[in-house]
């Protein structure tokens, strides 16, 4: 175990980034389609095919999840991830004809100090086709300020990519990984505390645990920009993967109780500024049992979920911009 989302057998993780925008993406490719749902609850969501995940849809089974940079034109980093898949003789097959299933979604990085005059056509496209061939390289990558969390931001500070996994009791294998961009704070007041520190494991993000108490201070709101915080601005984006033979359906309450490690890890969270998302996919290798082993494995997802997220800011870098946001490892090392 790696402590990746890779720790899954199947599943592969690519980034693509442009350093002069600013901004990047991240493609998880599977090796075999899986069975995915999505679990929206920010209020200002960007995503692509996520009508095709409703479940009353026909198709169960993706070939990949792209996360983006990029707000609306990040979109594009999809049919990228797409294109790479064509190459390969991978998709959903209508008689002739195959067509890759790539759901995605973005985060919104374009005031963050990087160059966006990038022309007629943006980047996303070719980034999204990149991450996918680095995908195919091999398990490991890189966490923090790389892929589609290469631009990403908090309240207090950078944000980054995250990645977590764990196995439960029964030995199904569970991961996440999450672009973190939230329009709240990851960590306590103005301190090197984060919140989601009661879940985490072997010091993964820098063991400071939890204050000795809370002050007023402490719990007082911080959001980007305070009141005038715009809907376009903030969103943490992810994806959470299993082992488990699950159901569509499955896959969905999956999704809806893993976002609960958004709200152990992000103060505030899930606002009308926020865009946050969540995937659920599963490769269908480990028998679980429907009720008490889908919340046991719910439960330990939403753990996972949040070590991802505080993961994601610990290791993150400040963008080498004027006036870029700074890292948690600039002020506490």
């Amino acid at each position: 175990m790696k402590n990746l989302l890779t720790d899954i057998a199947g599943v592969r993780v690519g980034h693509a980034e442009d350093a002069k925008v600013g901004s990047g993406a991240t493609a998880v490719v599977f090796d075999s389609p899986a069975v995915a749902a999505i679990d929206v609850r920010g209020g200002g969501p960007g995503t692509r095919e996520d009508a095709l995940l409703d479940l009353a849809n026909t198709v169960e089974r993706v070939d990949a999840i792209a996360l983006s940079g990029g707000s609306a034109f990040g979109l594009d980093t999809g049919g990228g991830v797409q294109a790479w898949l064509a190459e390969q003789g991978r998709g959903f097959r209508v008689r002739e004809a195959l067509i890759p299933i790539v759901p995605g979604a973005i985060l919104f990085d374009l005031l963050n100090g990087g160059d966006k005059a990038w022309g007629r056509f943006s980047p996303y496209r070719d980034l999204g086709y990149a991450a996918a061939a680095a995908a195919a390289a091999g398990t490991d990558f890189a966490l923090g300020s790389v892929g589609a969390g290469l631009g990403a931001t908090t309240a207090t500070f950078k944000g980054g990519l995250g990645s977590a996994s764990a196995v439960t009791p029964d030995g199904v294998k569970v991961a996440a990984i999450v672009a973190v961009n939230a329009v709240g704070s990851v960590t306590v007041g103005d301190g090197p505390w984060f919140w989601a520190a009661p879940f985490e494991v072997d010091g993964e993000f820098g063991g400071r645990g939890l204050p000795d108490r809370f002050t007023d201070d402490m719990l007082r709101m911080r959001i980007k920009g305070g009141p005038a915080a715009s809907a376009r601005e903030n969103t943490t984006i992810g994806a959470i993967v299993t082992d488990a033979v699950l159901t569509k359906p499955q896959a969905k309450r999956l999704a809806m109780i893993a976002h609960t490690g958004f709200a152990r890890a992000i103060y505030p969270v899930h606002a009308p500024t926020d865009g946050d998302v969540l995937f659920a996919a599963a490769t269908c290798e480990q028998p679980i049992e429907p009720l008490a082993g889908l919340t046991e494995l719910g439960t330990i997802a939403a753990n996972v979920v949040a070590r991802a997220i505080a993961r994601a800011v610990y290791s993150a870098t400040a963008l080498p911009f004027p006036g870029a946001q700074p890292a948690w490892r600039d002020r506490f090392g």
